[in-house]
């Protein structure tokens, strides 16, 4: 890994902006695979996640290299569950970010158990899920907006 300087901080609505081209990213929106039905919209994209900003049951930060915005990473609540979401920008995959990220915020998020969600061919969140100390406690099928197909995820969880 190279020596980058990776912080988290508050995300603000500005932040949004760079989110939202993030997720532009063909190979990237594949992998996630669970994305919103029209991606190009950023109008949606925009009043969504600002919502979430104001919604004290998420807690959400911009992952930032060398004060430059790499990515997102969130906790929110579905179905009574805790759970744990980030994106990196494209650029800045393999370099350990991701990783480094998520146990900073672990630090900060400490509501446990905390669960991760995965398309079952994304190996590198996996990985990164699996650094962390995640394990795989299941499977699910659900509907992916970015391949038009329903596909398998894994469920991941994290308990201390």
């Amino acid at each position: 890994m190279t020596n980058n300087n990776i912080t988290l901080a508050e995300t603000e609505k500005d932040d949004l902006n760079a989110f939202f081209q993030f997720q532009l990213n063909k190979e990237a929106s594949y992998l996630a695979a669970f994305t919103p039905k029209d991606p190009n919209d950023k109008t949606a994209y925009i009043e969504k996640y600002t919502k979430h900003l104001a919604d004290p049951a998420i807690n959400m930060r911009t992952i930032k290299v060398n004060d430059e915005i790499a990515g997102s990473i969130a906790k929110f609540v579905m179905e009574n569950d805790a759970e744990i979401t980030y994106w990196i920008d494209r650029k800045f995959w393999g370099q350990g970010i991701a990783t480094t990220a998520l146990k900073d915020f672990l630090k900060i998020e400490q509501t446990r158990p905390i669960y991760g969600r995965v398309a079952f061919d994304n190996y590198g969140s996996q990985k990164v899920l699996e650094k962390c100390g995640f394990v795989k406690t299941g499977k699910d099928k659900g509907f992916a907006n970015a391949r038009q197909a329903e596909i398998e995820e894994f469920i991941y969880k994290l308990s201390d």
